[in-house]
């Protein structure tokens, strides 16, 4: 690893690392008044994507069609396994992914014309399979809102997974959806600890806020589940069971969990980042992870690259399991339905009337 960037606040990276395909690098000066690296802005590019929906092919992701408003991602997770995807786009794994925003402004009339459309076969719908559809820009873009709009007309099902309150703000649509049984929440807590995910999630809720957003979506009868993700060995794993507690307290009757994947350059985000913030405990994550690794900080192949494996991997599924069960968890079987789709919807039989 080369030497230690400075640390930019309100941001997860403080790097700008090659991009793998381009070799392209761009830093960011330091500002000659104060010596410190300047916090850059968020910047807005349009997406002219003219496919709204992606599929998925990977065999361990429980879904098959994603709807993605954005990529890149304000929140800056520092450990987020979407940054690479940014590289495909000229950009940087670090700041430019947390920063250069791609913005599909065009995605609510692209999902109502692929759902109009004869070819489209009524299916489950993942909004932030890979970056948060209720990323801080969403509060003034409204892109996600707009698209459940159309999720609601059309009565297609849609399962949201978040780590911000935001989603709160569309519950009466969420409660639309949930009438049909077409609407599933989920909500992704990494730890309780305000210290770490300030530093770790830095634009995102702070976690009694996500309990709160679970509580509220509860209260709404809207179905909700915890995600306690991603579960970093020798850093967060030890909160599981409080993060279970509380998520069920809130009223979550779901939860899952993934430990931390760091496939390309996040590997090197998350090693200077952990010796920036945690250097008292970078080497014991690092062989923790590489333990459940195969000795490697990464394995990719399907089927490991979300539980990992080991003795390690092991201990966490089997408290995870007894938890759940101990919890009440996971005892709800009901799945979202296609059944209610309707391809003409009722505003455009209206236009008849």
């Amino acid at each position: 690893m080369d030497e230690l960037h400075q640390r930019i606040k309100g941001r997860g990276s403080s790097d700008n690392p090659i991009n793998r395909f381009e070799g392209n690098y761009i830093d960011y000066n330091l500002d000659e008044e104060t010596g410190e690296k300047p916090n850059p802005k968020t910047k807005l590019f349009t997406d002219h994507t003219k496919e709204i929906i992606s599929y998925n092919k990977s065999p361990d992701i429980p879904f098959n069609a994603g709807l993605n408003v954005y990529r890149g991602c304000e929140h800056g997770c520092i450990y987020c396994y979407a940054r690479p995807f940014h590289e495909y786009l000229g950009f940087s794994v670090g700041l430019d992914f947390e920063t250069k925003i791609m913005v599909k402004y065009k995605a609510p009339e692209l999902l109502k014309k692929t759902f109009q459309s004869p070819k489209w076969k009524p299916q489950v719908i993942a909004m932030s399979g890979i970056t948060d559809c209720y990323q801080p820009i969403e509060r003034k873009l409204l892109l996600t809102r707009k698209c459940l709009e159309v999720l609601a007309e059309f009565r297609n099902p849609v399962g949201i997974i978040t780590k911000n309150h935001l989603i709160t703000r569309d519950i009466d649509l969420l409660k639309e959806l949930n009438e049909f049984n077409c609407v599933s929440t989920t909500i992704s807590v990494t730890s309780l600890d305000n210290k770490i995910t300030e530093v770790m999630e830095p634009r995102t809720s702070r976690p009694y806020r996500r309990l709160k957003v679970i509580e509220k979506l509860a209260n709404a009868g809207i179905p909700v589940g915890v995600n306690v993700a991603p579960i970093i060995p020798g850093l967060t794993d030890h909160e599981c069971v409080d993060i279970l507690k509380s998520a069920t307290d809130a009223g979550a009757t779901r939860a899952s969990f993934i430990i931390v994947r760091l496939p390309f350059k996040v590997k090197d985000l998350f090693e200077e980042w952990l010796q920036q913030n945690f250097p008292d405990r970078k080497d014991k994550v690092l062989n923790k992870i590489k333990d459940m690794r195969g000795g490697k900080l990464y394995e990719a192949e399907f089927g490991k690259r979300m539980r990992g494996e080991g003795n390690f991997a092991e201990q966490i599924r089997d408290l995870f399991k007894v938890q759940t069960k101990r919890l009440g968890l996971n005892n709800d079987h009901t799945k979202l339905t296609t059944e209610h789709f309707i391809r003409n919807s009722g505003k455009q039989l209206q236009l008849f009337t």
